[in-house]
Parts: C-alpha cells; structure tokens; sequence
C-alpha cells in the first residue's frame, strides 16, 4: 500500500470507509458524488449521539468548537448542569429546569 508524504505525517488513526457503509448509516453520504459530508459525531459511553455537526464539503471544521463541545458535554455529566451560549470551561453553568426556560 502507498502512503503519500502528506498521509506519512499524521500521527492518529484514520477511518476508511470504501464500501461507504458507516457513511451511510449515519446519513452523511452524498450519494450523487460518492463522498462524505464532512461530519463530526460526538457519542457518549453510553453509545449515544449527543452532538452530530454535518458541514458540506467545501467547509472544514473547527476544531476548537469540537473540543469546546466535549469540554461542555463533559461538564453537563459531572455536574447536571447546562451550559449557556458562547459557554467555555471555568465558566458557571446553569439550571435546566423549566422554571428557568427564558432567564438566560
């Protein structure tokens, strides 16, 4: 199997998908070029999706948000609590009952 020079640097395990299966399940497949979408699954240990994000192919991603997701996520199982917009760790969270539904 040839590697390209470029491929030779990354240093974390990437995905291939050939048989377009995962893609599919997941519904990021554009059928009509036979490539992804490009998408981020944040799944917990639970086996659950708690965050998807599905950008078309042109557009990246930006991985501070990624991080800032799982850092928000995270916080949320620790703590119950929810996180506001624009939250970043060291920031309060807040309540999610209803009786605070529009305060914040």
């Amino acid at each position: 199997m040839e590697i390209s020079p470029s491929g030779r640097k990354i240093n974390y395990p990437l995905l291939s998908d050939r048989t377009h299966e995962v893609t599919k399940r997941y519904g990021v497949l554009n059928e009509k070029t036979g490539a992804a979408y490009r998408a981020t699954f944040i799944i917990d240990p639970e086996g659950r999706i708690q965050s998807w994000l599905v950008n078309g192919q042109p557009v990246g991603r930006n991985i501070d948000e990624i991080i800032r997701l799982i850092q928000a996520l995270q916080y949320n199982r620790i703590t119950g609590l929810g996180v506001p917009a624009d939250w970043n760790p060291g920031d309060p969270g807040i309540s999610t009952d209803w009786e605070n539904v529009g305060k914040y």
